[in-house]
């Protein structure tokens, strides 16, 4: 069974830094793509990141571009989201979600198959 479970979340005040993990068990997914999206409270859900399997290339909401970093540890099957110069609009109830079939959009949330439960980031200002 597969399962994705995230950590990390927290409270930060804003201008602070935060690093969510999102670990994949299960099932290995290095050659998939994962990515993380946000759901403000009255929001519909909203793409954040993606990391695409070998060679990994990123994409990112413009909206976290310069701020946020996708990483992957392959050997733990685990995503990161590096998230600094944090905003409160950035808070948000934050999911990870992979990808089992390849070559869709990263952008869509209904691409993606599995999903974790979610972490909440709240910034305050």
């Amino acid at each position: 069974q597969v399962q994705l479970v995230e950590s990390g979340g927290g409270l930060v005040q804003a201008g602070g830094s935060l690093r969510l993990s999102c670990a994949a068990s299960g099932r290995t997914f290095s050659r998939n793509t994962m990515g993380w999206f946000r759901q403000a409270p009255g929001k519909e859900r909203e793409f954040v990141a993606a990391i695409t399997g070998s060679p990994g290339y990123t994409y990112y909401a413009d909206s976290v571009k310069g701020r946020f970093t996708i990483s992957r540890d392959v050997a733990k099957n685990t995503v990161y989201l590096q998230m600094n110069r944090l905003k409160p609009e950035d808070t948000a109830v934050y999911h990870c979600a992979v990808q089992t079939k390849y070559y869709r959009n990263y952008r869509t949330e209904h691409e993606y198959d599995y999903w974790g439960q979610g972490t909440q980031v709240t910034v305050s200002s």
